[in-house]
C-alpha cells in the first residue's frame, strides 16, 4: 500500500470480522496496479476470495433482514432459463430436454445444456480479468486455472487450482443484504415521459443520471448495499415484434448501460456497493470505448459481483406499489466448483 492512511486501514479489516464502523480507503485512496488505478486486491489479504461480497457481514444482512422485511412479499428477479432464446456474444442457446422415462408418461427428467452467461447471471472472478496482463483478481495467472470437462471423484481432493476464485465461494457464502433499485425506465416515463435513450442501442449512463434517480426516489446508499439498474433490455425485448428479438443476435451488439470513467469507478468504489446488476446483456456501456472496459475494474480489480439480465420488471412494479425502493435481497449462485459465472437465484423480499 502506498499511503500511511491506507495501510492503518488495512492492518484493522480482518475478513469474516469487517464492522460497519472499520473505515475502507476511498478509490483515490487505493493503489494502482501497474497502468490501472484503484486495485483494491490487499484490502482483504492476499488469499482473498470473496472481493466485495465480504462487506456482505452478519451484521449487514441481520440489519437488512430486519428493516426491509415487512409485509412478506416476494419478487424473483430471475428470467426464465429459456431466454433470450438466441443469447448475444455468440453464447449457446439454452437447450432443455424434457424426458419422459416411462409409457405412462411419468416419472419425468429434465437435461439442461447452457452457458451459464446467456441469460440472467452473475458474472463470477474467472470471467475477466485484466486482460493486457493476463492476471484475474488477486493477481490469480489466467494461465494457471485449468479448463475443460474435469472430472471430480472425490470432494475431500480438489486441486487449489481447479477451485481458486471459482464462483462456489460466492455460492457457499450467499449474496445476501439490502437491495437497492434505481429505476431509470420509470423515472424517465413517469407522466408520460418518453426515453431518452434506446436500451439497444450504445448510451452512457452517467452518474449524475444515476444520481438523479436515487434522489427522486429519496435513496440513500449505504456500504454493502447491492445496486440494481432498470435500464430498459428486458422491457423492450417483450413489447417488439418476433423479428426484432431475431434480429439481435445477427447484428452488431450496441447496448445502453453506464458510463466507463473514473468518475463512475468513484461512485461504485465510495459508496462500498457490495454488487452490482442491471436488466441489461452488459452492465456498461457497449461497445466500451477502446481501452476502458470496465469489466476489468469491477471483477478483476475489486472481486464485485456483476450482473446482468437481471429481471427487473416485476421488481419495479412492486417498487412503486410500496413506495420503496429499497429491500431485502438474496442471491445463491449454483455452487459450481471452479466456475466463472452462474445463474443468480435472486430474489427480494418486501
Amino acid at each position: 500500500m502506498t499511503t500511511k492512511r491506507l495501510k492503518d486501514i488495512v492492518s484493522h479489516i480482518v475478513p469474516g470480522v469487517l464492522s460497519s464502523e472499520t473505515p475502507l480507503p476511498t478509490f483515490d485512496e487505493l493503489p494502482a496496479f501497474k497502468n490501472f488505478p484503484g486495485c483494491a486486491w490487499d484490502l482483504w489479504g492476499r488469499d482473498d476470495q470473496l472481493g466485495t461480497v465480504n462487506l456482505l457481514t452478519e451484521e449487514v444482512v441481520q440489519r437488512a433482514a430486519s428493516e426491509e422485511i415487512k409485509i412478506g412479499k416476494t419478487v424473483s428477479l430471475n428470467w426464465p432459463l429459456n431466454f433470450p432464446e438466441k443469447p448475444m456474444f455468440n453464447r449457446k442457446s439454452p437447450e432443455i430436454n424434457m424426458i419422459v422415462k416411462s409409457a405412462n408418461g411419468m416419472p419425468r427428467d429434465d437435461e439442461i445444456h447452457m452457458n451459464t452467461q446467456s441469460g440472467s447471471q452473475w458474472d463470477g472472478l474467472r470471467h475477466y480479468g485484466l486482460v493486457e496482463h493476463g492476471v484475474f483478481y488477486n493477481n490469480t495467472d489466467a494461465k494457471s486455472l485449468p479448463s475443460g470437462i474435469l472430472p471430480l471423484p472425490n470432494p475431500n481432493d480438489i486441486d487449489p487450482n481447479h477451485a481458486r476464485i471459482g464462483i462456489q465461494n460466492w455460492a457457499t457464502h450467499g449474496i445476501c443484504g439490502r437491495g437497492v433499485l434505481l429505476d431509470l425506465v420509470s423515472y424517465h416515463t413517469q407522466k408520460g415521459g418518453v426515453m431518452p435513450y434506446d436500451p439497444w442501442s450504445t448510451h452512457a449512463i452517467s452518474v449524475s443520471d444515476l444520481e438523479a434517480v436515487a434522489r427522486h426516489q429519496n435513496v440513500q446508499f449505504r456500504r454493502g448495499d447491492i445496486l440494481l439498474l432498470r435500464v430498459g433490455f428486458i422491457q423492450k425485448y417483450h413489447s417488439v415484434a418476433q423479428e426484432q428479438r431475431d434480429a439481435l443476435r445477427g447484428r452488431p451488439e450496441t447496448f445502453a448501460g453506464i458510463e466507463q470513467g473514473d468518475d463512475m469507478k468513484r461512485f461504485l468504489w465510495n459508496n462500498h456497493f457490495a454488487a452490482i446488476a442491471s436488466d441489461q446483456p452488459a452492465l456498461e456501456r457497449w461497445p466500451a470505448p477502446p481501452g476502458t472496459l470496465l469489466h476489468q475494474t469491477i471483477l478483476g480489480l475489486w472481486g464485485m459481483p456483476l450482473g446482468e439480465f437481471f429481471d427487473l420488471e416485476k421488481l419495479s412494479q412492486t417498487c412503486a406499489e410500496t413506495g420503496r425502493y429499497t429491500f431485502f435481497f438474496s442471491s445463491w449462485p449454483l455452487h459450481i466448483i471452479g466456475g466463472c459465472a452462474s445463474p443468480p437465484n435472486a430474489a427480494a423480499y418486501f
